[in-house]
């Protein structure tokens, strides 16, 4: 079965993540552009393959891949040899899996309160929503990043991948709390001066 993979993609959408992701584990893959703007990704032919219509998107070894940390989850595993995750029986797996997902299920919707000036959730709301609130969130991706360089010590995982592309983006929309912090700053420039990172910006 070939081991290239089917890459759904738009250069402005979540997708460009995936990318970096693809050039960082040394994937095969073929590009498929759709076009946003004519709707290419609510189309039948795509629907068929993610009735959400979103990007990014993943075909390997017949199987459909989508959400973005699942993408890259699935990545580093299917390709071990990049080293990009923690082998199943390493502790730091626990650390790895916690980090990875804190980016899509906490980071993200925090950072959508803000952009989008939703009020802040206080008391029981508060309590229930899994991310807090905006601050809790920047304050914990802080601690967890202070003694660097990476998220497990000296060790890049594909959890720095998706926090610090997330991280970025949110720098580049204008989110209070992101950009001019030296913590932040200086942990998205190292992780942009990655040669996998600046084989995927220059093939986007």
């Amino acid at each position: 079965m070939s081991e290239e993979v089917t890459f759904y993609y738009n250069p402005r959408s979540r997708a460009v993540i995936v990318h970096w992701m693809l050039e960082e584990v040394g994937a095969p893959y073929r590009v498929v552009t759709l076009d946003m703007e004519k709707r290419e990704h609510k189309a039948p032919a795509f629907l068929a393959i993610n009735p959400m219509g979103k990007l990014p998107t993943i075909v390997h070894r017949g199987v459909v891949v989508t959400e973005t940390p699942a993408i890259i989850a699935y990545l580093a595993d299917a390709f071990p040899a990049a080293g990009l995750s923690p082998a199943t029986n390493d502790p730091a797996r626990g650390a790895y899996y916690r980090w990875l997902f804190f980016g899509s299920g906490c980071y993200e919707p925090a950072t959508l309160d803000v952009m989008l000036k939703r009020a802040p959730l206080e008391g029981p709301q508060k309590g229930m929503a899994g991310w807090g609130g905006h601050e809790d969130v920047l304050a914990t991706l802080k601690t967890a990043l202070t003694p660097g360089p990476h998220l497990l010590g000296n060790r890049f995982t594909a959890a720095d991948l998706y926090i610090s592309a997330e991280l970025a983006w949110g720098m580049m929309m204008g989110v209070p709390g992101l950009k001019g912090d030296p913590v932040f700053d200086s942990y998205v420039a190292r992780l942009r001066e990655r040669p996998a990172f600046r084989r995927s910006i220059g093939a986007s």
